[in-house]
């Protein structure tokens, strides 16, 4: 059955910030591909680990499946901050169950809802755990 997690708007002199904050990821869950023709992201794992990855995309209505994705691993045990250039897709897998992942934007939610581009999940499939 279908149910609704409600989430918040918190405004002040600094800006505004929109949460969910009773939504949770499990572990393996992927959010991909959400792409933008303007809008630059910079990705934080806060906690937890994650695959992140981003593809360029070189057609809006059909991008080649055979472009290179950019995959990374990045881990709150080891702070980074990953960039991902407007004109491209990005997605994540978590990887832990307490994975906390923070995105960035370089535009506001006006200027980004208009440049909001999905693709499936598994459009560029880099999901998988590789084995060692």
């Amino acid at each position: 059955m279908p149910r609704l997690i409600e989430g918040g708007l918190a405004v002040d002199d600094r800006g505004r910030v929109s949460f969910v904050n009773d939504f949770e990821f499990t572990a393996g869950s992927v959010r991909a591909w959400h792409a933008h023709r303007r809008e630059a992201k910079y990705v934080f794992v806060a906690s937890g680990a994650a695959i992140v990855g981003a593809v360029a995309v070189d057609n809006w209505e059909e991008p080649s499946r055979t472009t290179e994705v950019h995959r990374y691993v990045l881990s709150a045990n080891k702070p980074s901050i990953l960039y991902i250039p407007a004109g491209y897709a990005n997605g994540f897998k978590s990887l832990t169950a307490d994975a906390t992942i923070m995105f960035f934007s370089t535009a506001t939610m006006e200027e980004a809802k208009n440049d909001d581009v999905r693709y499936d999940a598994h459009y560029w499939d880099i999901w998988s755990v590789v084995e060692r």
